[in-house]
Formats: C-alpha cells, sequence, structure tokens
C-alpha cells in the first residue's frame, strides 16, 4: 500500500507546492512510484509539471470528486519516469459548494484512493492555504501531514494553527493521521534570521508536551535561485537543475522519507 502524505500549512508562502512538487520528483528519481495530486485550485502544481492547458482540461480532480470520470481518466503521465499528476485547475474552487449535497464528503479522496493506492509507493497531495473542503478530504485521506515552514518571521504562527486542524481531524475524521514531520524551506544561512526561526520551531516543539517527539527532517530547503527559476519553465528542479544546492536539498529529503518509512 502506497504512503500518502498531505503537504500541508495554512499558512499561503510557505514553499507548499514547491515541496510537493519536487518532493513527489525527488522519490520518482529514486526510483519510486509517485502520484502527486493537485489539491489546489490555483492549480501550481499542475502548471509546475508542465501542463500549460490546464484550464481547458475536461478531466481533472474537481471532475473526479463530483464522480463525472474515473481517476485513471484524469490521470497524465508528466516528463518525469515514475510520476503521475492527477491535475487541477479553477474549477475546483466551486468544490466547496458543489460537495454541499454529498454524503460523507469529508471522505470522497479517501474513497477513491483507496482503489488505486496499492500501485504507488507514494502519493502526494498539494493542499490548499485554508483550511475548507479539499484540506479536509486530503487530510482524511492521508496517513500522514508534511509541514512546511518557511524561515521567516511568523513561522510560528501558521504551525500552530495547522498543528490544532490536525488534532481536531485526527479526533472527528482521522484517528490514524500522523504528522510526517516539518521541514524548514527558504533558508538563508547569510542571515542571523533563518538559523534563529529554526531554532525557534525546535524549542517550542521541544518545550510543548503535546508536541514533543514530532519529526523535524534534517534536510533544510535553502533559498535558491535555479529552484525559483524552475516552475518557469514548466519543470521540477530535477529536471532544470538536478546539480543545483535546491535539488540536491530535496533529494536528500526523498531519502530521509524513504528511510523513515522502511524503517517502518
Amino acid at each position: 500500500m502506497g504512503r500518502i502524505i498531505a503537504v500541508a500549512n495554512q499558512k499561503g508562502g510557505v514553499g507548499k507546492t514547491t515541496t510537493a512538487i519536487n518532493l513527489g520528483a525527488a522519490l520518482a528519481f529514486l526510483g519510486k512510484k509517485v502520484l502527486l495530486i493537485d489539491s489546489d485550485p490555483q492549480g501550481n502544481t499542475t502548471s509546475g509539471l508542465g501542463v500549460a492547458d490546464k484550464d481547458n482540461l475536461e478531466q481533472t480532480f474537481y471532475e473526479l470528486l463530483l464522480g463525472e470520470c474515473y481517476i485513471e481518466e484524469a490521470m497524465r503521465t508528466t516528463n518525469v519516469p515514475n510520476l503521475k499528476l492527477l491535475p487541477s485547475n479553477v474549477h475546483l474552487a466551486g468544490a466547496e459548494i458543489d460537495l454541499l449535497g454529498y454524503d460523507d464528503r469529508e471522505y470522497l479522496l479517501k474513497n477513491i484512493l483507496s482503489n488505486v493506492n496499492y500501485l504507488y509507493d507514494f502519493i502526494i497531495i498539494d493542499c490548499p492555504p485554508s483550511l475548507n473542503m479539499l484540506t479536509i478530504n486530503a487530510l482524511t485521506a492521508a496517513n500522514s501531514v508534511l509541514v512546511p515552514i518557511q524561515c521567516e518571521f511568523y513561522a510560528m504562527e501558521g504551525l500552530s494553527q495547522l498543528l490544532h486542524t490536525i488534532g481536531l481531524i485526527q479526533r472527528g475524521l482521522n484517528r490514524n493521521l500522523e504528522i510526517e514531520g516539518i521541514v524548514f524551506t527558504m533558508y538563508d544561512s547569510r542571515t542571523n534570521l533563518s538559523m534563529e526561526v529554526v531554532e525557534e520551531v525546535k524549542n517550542h516543539l521541544n518545550s510543548t508536551d503535546k508536541y514533543k517527539g514530532i519529526n523535524i527532517y534534517k534536510s533544510i530547503i535553502p533559498r535558491n535561485v535555479r529552484l525559483s527559476e524552475a516552475p518557469s519553465h514548466d519543470l521540477t528542479i530535477m529536471e532544470y537543475d538536478p546539480k543545483s544546492k535546491g535539488a540536491t536539498a530535496y533529494e536528500d529529503l526523498a531519502k530521509e522519507v524513504i528511510k523513515k518509512h522502511q524503517k517502518k
């Protein structure tokens, strides 16, 4: 059975989509079979993987949730071997209203993935930066949540909100949901602020009983020009510049994720 990992943070601008795309690509480059699900109506994961005509797609994650197509019909192959994409576009923004009349609407994605997760080693879900029905579906379907935290001011604000949300999901919808771990992004070794944020988050987690033991990945994603350029070329960093610091960081993160689940 594939490991389903939701990449989530209710605070925007933390490198969530960048992490979903490039972690998925790095896992695929390491030989793992990966399905990447774009559950954000902005569709940045979709365009970031080279789908230029995303707004003209007839079968996407939106149609899948509404039961208007099968997952095999909505999935697309990518230029990255072993990596498949379940795309999204702006139509997904209407899902919140469209799903109001559906029974067990919180479990739609969970039920869909139960039929295909044996085909993949990892299923990565890029969540919207808000708590809505799409995020709830992702967290209900997931085995764990990977939390990107940017090394900037107010980092703790987004983390506290998300940990509260995860607690609510665990109590009400998915008691087996785990925190996959925290990964620091946009790290700038030239500034004291980045180092201070890392230490602040670690101290906060270690000093709070209910958060003790949360995994913090050793791999830290740097603020990297090549990493920023890759989406404009519709490429993952593993394709755009596999020798860059950004690519190395995501490959190291992927190896940590693989090692963690091999132990299990």
